[in-house]
């Protein structure tokens, strides 16, 4: 008996340090965020997206990603779905029909400091729909975002 719940805490460690390994962190998101904001600050809009939209770039690790925003709901980098930029997202609904979009745009008027947002969205690398927090902060007529799943 004893080894046996020796062995399962064993696995409930690996598995929870494989898991970690896997997925970004809160605190990853947030200094994206804040390195994704520095970023277009010092090399303008068009490049910081170019940059941002670059599935190889260096605003992409695993499931972490950035998205820039306008807050007319506009999308104007993504980090994982380029099909996205350029098209108005204000009436974009997750699962539970939560517009997120419009909410992210409203919370981003309220609240320029930063804030996180919950929803659920696909996950860029499990390719399911996941329960995911987002990091937002207002940059000009804009949010800078990243996420992050199962947090």
């Amino acid at each position: 008996m004893h080894t046996s719940v020796l062995a399962a805490l064993a696995l409930i460690v690996a598995s929870t340090t494989a898991y970690a390994a896997g997925n970004a962190t809160r605190d990853e998101a947030q200094a994206m965020v804040k390195k994704g904001v520095a970023y277009i600050k010092a090399n303008g809009a068009d490049k910081g997206y170019a940059e941002i939209s670059n599935k190889k770039g260096s605003f992409v690790d695993r499931d972490l990603y950035l998205v820039v925003y306008g807050l007319d709901g506009k999308c104007l980098a993504h980090g994982a779905n380029d099909k996205q930029i350029g098209r108005d997202l204000m009436d974009l609904t997750d699962v539970d029909g939560k517009y997120f979009v419009k909410e992210r745009v409203a919370l981003a008027k309220s609240k320029p400091a930063g804030f996180w947002q919950e929803y659920k969205f696909t996950n860029p690398v499990s390719k399911k729909v996941e329960p995911k927090v987002m990091y937002c902060e207002k940059l000009g007529e804009t949010a800078v975002c990243g996420g992050v799943y199962h947090q």
